[in-house]
């Protein structure tokens, strides 16, 4: 899942989602500003790196999978689903995430995080001190809090990201 420091253009996770291939005009266009492609990328690798402290990485990763499935972003989701499969997350609490229950969890702290990543996609202004003090009574330190608040905001980028791509890309093929 982590790529080094100079991933080439076939290992960004952007691309694979969306079926970019060099050479695409919508490629070409993406990577116009190579920057701007090359640090959603680093970002994406720094967020999901096992060596990223505080937040275990299979909570990030259940993050980043409940944050798609409440999007609708079927294609990121099954990446990250994949990537959970991977870490050896049990497949009951894949299923429960997928459906959306996250108040049966067996984690407190997992469940409050997962609570509060759908204030944060679903309606943002819910994301106040109250869903910040939810988060402090369930045990998860202040550092790792601005950890998943940043997370979720880098997710939004990419989800909105990869739509926007997709919906191009749709466009390109009828016209």
């Amino acid at each position: 899942m982590v790529t080094t420091d100079e991933s080439p253009a076939s290992a960004d996770l952007i691309d694979q989602v969306v079926g970019l291939a060099e050479g695409d005009a919508l490629h070409a266009t993406r990577h116009a500003r190579a920057k701007v492609a090359v640090a959603t990328q680093k970002s994406y690798e720094l967020f999901f790196s096992p060596d990223l402290g505080g937040l275990s990485l299979r909570d990030r990763l259940l993050v980043a999978y409940y944050a798609c499935v409440l999007s609708r972003a079927d294609a990121l989701a099954a990446h990250y689903r994949q990537a959970l499969t991977e870490q050896g997350v049990a497949a009951p609490l894949l299923e429960a995430v997928g459906a959306g229950r996250i108040d049966d969890l067996e984690s407190a702290s997992l469940s409050a995080m997962l609570k509060f990543t759908q204030k944060l996609i679903e309606k943002p202004v819910e994301g106040d001190e109250a869903a910040l003090k939810a988060l402090r009574a369930a045990g998860i330190a202040t550092p790792d809090i601005v950890t998943l608040a940043q997370l979720v905001a880098f997710l939004s980028y990419q989800l909105r990201l990869t739509a926007g791509l997709r919906a191009m890309k749709a466009l390109e093929k009828s016209a």
